[in-house]
């Protein structure tokens, strides 16, 4: 890496971090380019060349956060013997790193606003398929290993995404401690359905 490529990074990076801290504190709407630029210094242009948008810069920083957040899951994972206890760690996971994640306010903001241009609607696409794909990989470990009934993984992958995605909404308002019961709940009741019976 060259100089001027050093630099380029150093500044999307300074702007990174300074957009999580106003987003965190501010929420997603009430966060402008402009303050954002009064924080970092940065022009406008500077920005929009790194981001092309206040809606790329989120998402930029929404994937940084799935990245940490699978970072931390690899990390984990090694220590879960079957993959239902796996499940289990993900929604764990899920309740005490999300819910206390200081993005996470400004992500409800984010994805609730209903004026999304294509490209952000297909990013944020992305993001979910990725999502989708964990589980897929998650769900074929069980029935490889014979935890799980063969089923369409494809499908069981979609629900469990639109489960998690639900129980976020759902357990916004919730304490860590009521949240978390509520996710262990959902795995139970979802792997009641793909789980084979003991014996």
């Amino acid at each position: 890496m060259n100089k001027k490529q050093l630099q380029s990074e150093q500044t999307k990076k300074r702007v990174a971090d300074a957009a999580r801290g106003l987003f965190g504190q501010k929420g997603y709407k009430a966060t402008s380019i402009e303050d954002i630029v009064e924080a970092t210094g940065s022009s406008k242009g500077n920005i929009y060349y790194h981001f092309k948008s206040k809606e790329g810069l989120f998402l930029y920083l929404l994937d940084e956060w799935d990245r940490e957040w699978e970072q931390t899951w690899k990390q984990k994972e090694p220590t879960y013997k079957t993959t239902t206890e796996k499940l289990y760690g993900v929604a764990e996971q899920l309740v005490l790193e999300d819910m206390n994640h200081p993005l996470t306010k400004a992500a409800d903001e984010f994805f609730n606003n209903e004026e999304k241009t294509s490209d952000v609607e297909e990013r944020i696409s992305e993001m979910v398929a990725r999502h989708v794909d964990f589980n897929r990989n998650l769900l074929q470990q069980g029935m490889e290993s014979g935890e799980f009934n063969q089923a369409n993984v494809e499908r069981l992958a979609v629900i469990l995404e639109g489960l998690i995605i639900g129980l976020g909404q759902m357990s916004r308002k919730s304490k860590p401690e009521d949240a978390l019961e509520l996710y262990r709940s959902a795995v139970q009741i979802f792997l009641h359905g793909v789980a084979k019976p003991n014996g």
